[in-house]
């Protein structure tokens, strides 16, 4: 194992710890792991990020606000308020999840993504600031013009998002009182 290298947490269809390995290995060998991926929220918007180019997978697709992997010991929602503040310039005091999914999918440069990923929502209207070696540009953008995206061009998406979104979406539309669309 090479010093510095993220580690990702392994787990069952319980989400189960089992062991840990290196991202970019268990992205390799399409080994089950554990992720998040946080959306941020207003009204009937969603704090979107276009990944960066140079990203190890899914480079130039827009996806969620912030999304990566707790470490080896770490709990999702402080491993996700640590990543939102490293990716986008939010500190935000607490996150609350929705559900998680599995998912299976083929990524460019012969990596494979098989996540269990915990989706995390919270409402927020302040500031962000985008760090460029995570994305290149972030938007707010209305529910209803993504939908019409995901719909015209879901290649411009990651696989996870595309997964997620819809529930996030539903979710909004039942608990949030000022959604309009």
């Amino acid at each position: 194992m090479s010093d510095g290298e993220p580690q990702v947490i392994l787990v069952d269809f319980q989400d189960r710890q089992i062991g840990a390995m290196e991202k970019i290995q268990a992205h390799q060998e399409a080994r089950l792991h554990r992720a998040f991926s946080v959306f941020l929220y207003h009204d009937d918007q969603i704090l979107l990020q276009k990944r960066a180019k140079s990203k190890y997978h899914c480079g130039s697709l827009w996806t969620n606000t912030c999304c990566s992997h707790p470490a080896p010991g770490e709990d999702i929602c402080k491993a996700a308020i640590r990543r939102l503040k490293a990716e986008v310039g939010i500190s935000i005091p607490s996150l609350q999840e929705l559900f998680f999914f599995f998912y299976y999918s083929h990524l460019d440069h012969g990596l494979t993504e098989y996540e269990c990923d915990h989706v995390l929502v919270a409402e927020y209207t302040g500031p962000y600031q985008c760090n460029q070696e995570e994305a290149e540009c972030m938007n707010w953008v209305r529910v209803q013009k993504i939908e019409e995206a995901m719909l015209e061009r879901p290649q411009q998406f990651t696989p996870w998002f595309f997964i997620s979104a819809p529930q996030v979406i539903q979710w909004m539309k039942s608990h949030t009182a000022t959604f309009r669309t």
